[in-house]
């Protein structure tokens, strides 16, 4: 079975990001190809990045206990889905950390995004997918957008997000996706490992 990390994006007070995990979290009880690990920023708690050089540069050598933990976590993952807020065109500064405080750990993984806002993040999912391909992920392209109108509705709890038929599609896209790209990415690296 495969394993996936569900990134909550956001750590603010009153963060709408538990919601679209919390829906990502029930479409999966019921699929038998993955399993969903939460990968909670909040409770993670990773310092800025604080490294002597880039992660890139360190093999593995971090000196923070919190970093090699979050990069302990991170390699148990086949793949990944990141909730996603916007904020000022683009993603949260502990998402954008996240991906920084790691490197090998998230290369040739597939990566799908759940966004939400007036644009349902669509700009900061356009940064994310740059940032994750130079991290040699595989960003896809079936997404959940939760644009304005189920923004503000789920927020007022006057519907809940399963209540929109086209996100409940696109749930399960995402989700098959994920799996096709996980699949694929884990043969091919479980290959390369039994060449080198």
């Amino acid at each position: 079975m495969l394993r996936f990390g569900l990134i909550v994006g956001s750590t603010r007070p009153r963060r709408f990001a538990q919601i679209p995990a919390e829906w990502l979290l029930t479409g999966a009880v019921d699929r038998a190809d993955f399993r969903l690990d939460v990968l909670d920023l909040r409770e993670i708690d990773l310092p800025f990045l604080d490294e002597s050089f880039p992660p890139a540069m360190l093999d593995g050598a971090y000196a923070n206990p919190k970093a090699n933990a979050w990069r302990q976590r991170l390699a148990q993952c086949d793949g990944f889905i990141a909730t996603v807020a916007e904020y000022n065109h683009g993603p949260t500064a502990v998402l954008k950390n996240a991906f920084d405080s790691a490197f090998t750990e998230w290369q040739r993984k597939p990566i799908a995004f759940a966004g939400y806002g007036t644009t349902g993040a669509a700009r900061a999912i356009g940064q994310l997918r740059g940032i994750t391909v130079e991290l040699q992920m595989v960003p896809l392209r079936h997404e959940v957008t939760i644009g304005l109108e189920p923004f503000i509705a789920v927020q007022n709890k006057e519907k809940a997000l399963s209540d929109y038929d086209h996100l409940n599609r696109a749930r399960t896209a995402l989700f098959d996706n994920l799996v096709w790209w996980a699949s694929a990415l884990k043969t091919a690296r479980n290959k390369l490992r039994v060449v080198a």
